[in-house]
């Protein structure tokens, strides 16, 4: 993923400027449209978040042609059709995704319980139903989960006996290098490989996947050190109760563009739970206030619920974002992570 700087952060504004004033292609307006959003106020965050797993989820299950067609496209019924077309197939990607992210979790769930008196320090994940273009979703989201690298592998078309592998990995362990080990150690074992620090890809027969899984194993024990599994969460330390704000969180959504190697603020605070709810089973609801104070802040958390009521008070890193649902201008801490306090 590339870093933004100085040059290609200016261009990103410049862009978002030009969506905002509706200056774009029709097929950008129907993306906007079936999004649920509006020009005028778009953020780096609705376009990476939810223009854009549209586009690239016409890639991973059908043809790629088709996002690209639609952004091309000069006519708006057109485009619309088409951003209409990209919308239900990414809609048909998330459903797959949180099946196959379902699978994955409880597997992960034995081999720990399995694995209590020497846990393995990287996982490799295979089922032969999986699609190919969701596991680096899959990877990536097992590897936040847990905090080590993962692989996660799928046939690379139905009934096929050649797997197509994607990994994620964290800082310490390049996922690349240790590929590239590996081919080295056991010539013919890997067919193909690419990648990066954090990212990999690559394909090899479905017989030498327990041969595989033993070599990345073992080559993630001998590289891993001890102070690189403690997943860290830098921030910008804490907010009085009076910058926790729409003011603030203006200033913050003006700041930006935000991404890799310009990370947006990111905040910890101690709250008392004043109330929670459950949204569609996985996301955690919240209205949190500081203690002592009587104003209260309404906070989510995605895919945190996990059947237990959660404590009434915490300590908590979030991001503070505007929040005009309905209409309403009002605010929202996103929490990334929170724990008793």
């Amino acid at each position: 993923m590339v870093k933004l700087d100085a040059n290609n952060r200016r261009l990103i504004k410049a862009g978002l400027n030009r969506i905002n004033k509706g200056q774009c292609q029709p097929g950008v307006k129907a993306l906007i449209q079936v999004s649920g959003l509006q020009t005028g106020n778009l953020t780096e965050t609705d376009i990476g978040f939810r223009i854009g797993p549209k586009i690239n989820a016409a890639g991973r299950l059908e043809d790629m042609a088709l996002g690209i067609e639609c952004l091309l496209a000069d006519d708006y019924p057109q485009a619309m059709d088409m951003a209409t077309s990209l919308s239900a197939i990414n809609s048909e990607r998330q459903e797959l995704q949180q099946s196959m992210l379902d699978e994955a979790e409880l597997a992960v769930s034995a081999l720990l319980e399995a694995e209590q008196a020497t846990p393995k320090l990287a996982h490799v994940l295979y089922q032969p139903h999986w699609h190919p273009g969701i596991i680096g979703l899959v990877a990536s989201k097992v590897k936040d989960s847990l905090h080590r690298p993962v692989l996660v592998f799928a046939p690379s078309e139905e009934g096929s006996e050649e797997l197509r592998g994607s990994a994620r990995s964290i800082a310490g362990f390049h996922i690349r290098d240790a590929l590239a080990h590996i081919d080295a150690q056991h010539p013919g074992l890997i067919m193909r490989f690419g990648g990066h620090a954090m990212a990999a890809g690559l394909t090899m027969p479905l017989q030498h996947l327990p041969a595989f899984q033993t070599a990345f194993e073992q080559t993630a024990a001998q590289w891993l050190e001890a102070d690189a599994l403690d997943a860290v969460l830098w921030t910008d330390g804490g907010l009085q109760a009076d910058e926790i704000s729409r003011l603030t969180a203006e200033l913050l959504q003006q700041s930006g563009p935000w991404g890799q190697g310009f990370a947006e603020p990111m905040f910890d605070n101690v709250f008392e739970v004043k109330s929670w709810q459950v949204l569609k089973e996985k996301h955690l609801k919240f209205q949190l206030c500081l203690p002592g104070q009587r104003q209260t802040v309404s906070a989510i958390c995605f895919n945190a619920y996990r059947g237990q009521t959660p404590p009434t008070r915490i300590r908590a890193v979030y991001q503070l974002l505007t929040n005009d649902f309905r209409d309403k201008r009002d605010i929202q801490c996103l929490l990334r992570y929170f724990e008793a306090n």
